[in-house]
């Protein structure tokens, strides 16, 4: 009888065993996996509680997830981890406890097949992707399965100011710093971002060719210039590039975010560096000087800067002549400021046209009473017909306002006789505070501009 139950082919199936009077019974112990603790079982969630969570592994009992192993979270609710038919996988803390229960460990099963995928990108470099789970003091908190530190100032290319902005995104970020034994993983979105820009750039600087004409955005204004972001990289527009007029300060003809038309001057590929130019997407005014004006023609201006050696005189915005000191006047000028001030609305004659060097030589006094003066190239309104506003007291007082000669560029008053030059009415009233000036007709003397200087 023994022997016959020995050679009992359902043995082998692991099915039956022999019971203690040596019959055949079913083996229920043999038709269960083997489970170690350690283990990463695979199962389906079968009841969701508040505090636990019931996962059928096909083992004889269910298997218990409380609810502080289901996620790396400091506190969750389960319904928001798991749901009733999800497939887990799920690392076996206790084979069985006091009460007889399987205890298993969501969140220990996805941090070991974590830290192995978190392992290798660190070896290759790639990188990792996790949620934002938590802003504390100095980065962020991805889940990678395991807490992932970002620090603040690896958070982007510049500074954030506000990182909650983050909470609940999907980061990329590459491992820069891993400790199995303090389950460390420190992780810089920065090394992300500085790769795809340098494609980006090497992208930007193969497309891009001297000439081209491209849109950007302007991102930063410094004292020597701007900054374009073009979708990536930043070009530089010098100073000297923004205006065919004198600029100052880059602030004054552009302001940051400003969308804008440049051209590509020059491209140094090896220091992926862009020069571009914002003027020469605008007509240029020197232009118009060569086909509208000629040597001896009379044209208005303005007076930009007054120099030892003569004035400056702009005929056109960005186009500016030099009035030598010898043709200021037909008599004899010791000091340019004699004659003509900063801003005084003048006509000059254009002696000479050097469109090469693209310059003007101008003359104040050979403009005689009676000549044409030619109209503005640029169709823009004649500056003479447009008086300048000085808000002296005179302008708030009751007594009667100077009245402008436009033409002459005299001041005159009912009671004071006109001062002999432009320069000396200009001196009086820079030199003098609005409290201390003369009052128009106190028969206060005009400043001598040779003391003045």
């Amino acid at each position: 009888m023994a022997n016959e139950t020995l050679n009992d082919p359902r043995l082998e199936e692991g099915v039956w065993t022999t019971g203690p009077d040596g019959e055949l019974v079913p083996d229920y112990d043999a038709t269960f996996p083997t489970i170690n603790e350690g283990e990463v079982v695979h199962g389906t969630v079968v009841r969701v509680d508040k505090d636990e969570v019931l996962v059928d592994i096909g083992y004889k009992s269910e298997g218990v997830i409380p609810v502080a192993e289901l996620s790396i979270r400091r506190s969750v609710n389960p319904a928001d981890e798991v749901t009733i038919g999800d497939e887990i996988d799920a690392l076996v803390m206790t084979k069985e406890d006091a009460e007889g229960r399987l205890i298993l460990s969501k969140k220990r099963a996805r941090f070991e097949l974590a830290w192995k995928a978190i392992e290798t990108a660190a070896e290759s470099g790639d990188p990792v992707n996790g949620r934002v789970i938590e802003v504390v003091k100095g980065g962020l908190i991805l889940d990678l399965g395991v807490r992932g530190f970002l620090p603040a100032s690896l958070v982007d290319i510049r500074r954030v100011q506000d990182l909650d902005e983050f909470l609940g995104k999907e980061l990329r970020c590459k491992v820069i710093e891993l400790n199995r034994s303090r389950n460390n993983v420190v992780l810089s979105r920065r090394a992300v971002l500085e790769d795809e820009r340098k494609e980006m750039r090497q992208a930007i600087l193969d497309r891009l060719n001297p000439g081209d004409v491209v849109e950007g955005t302007i991102s930063n204004i410094v004292d020597f210039g701007a900054f374009v972001d073009l979708d990536g990289m930043d070009g530089l527009i010098h100073i000297s590039e923004l205006s065919w007029s004198h600029v100052n300060h880059p602030s004054e003809v552009l302001e940051i975010g400003q969308t804008v038309k440049v051209k590509v001057l020059d491209i140094d590929r090896e220091r992926q560096r862009i020069s571009l130019g914002l003027k020469q997407t605008q007509s240029d005014p020197w232009q118009q000087v060569l086909e509208s004006y000629h040597e001896g023609d009379v044209v208005e201006g303005r007076v930009t800067k007054v120099v030892t050696f003569g004035a400056f005189v702009e005929i056109l915005p960005g186009v500016e002549g030099l009035v030598h000191i010898s043709e200021l006047a037909q008599h004899h000028v010791e000091n340019p400021r004699e004659v003509v001030s900063q801003g005084d609305p003048v006509n000059v004659l254009i002696l000479e046209v050097d469109a090469e060097r693209r310059r003007l030589s101008l003359s104040l006094k050979r403009v005689e009473e009676g000549m044409q003066v030619q109209p503005r190239a640029d169709g823009g309104e004649s500056i003479h017909t447009a008086p300048r506003l000085d808000l002296s007291e005179e302008v708030f007082s009751d007594r009667p306002a100077p009245v402008a000669e436009a033409e002459a560029g005299e001041v005159e008053t009912a009671d004071e006789p006109a001062p002999e030059s432009d320069a000396a009415a200009e001196t009086e009233l820079e030199q003098e505070s609005p409290t201390e000036a003369p009052e128009p007709g106190d028969g206060a003397a005009t400043p001598d501009p040779e003391q003045q200087q």
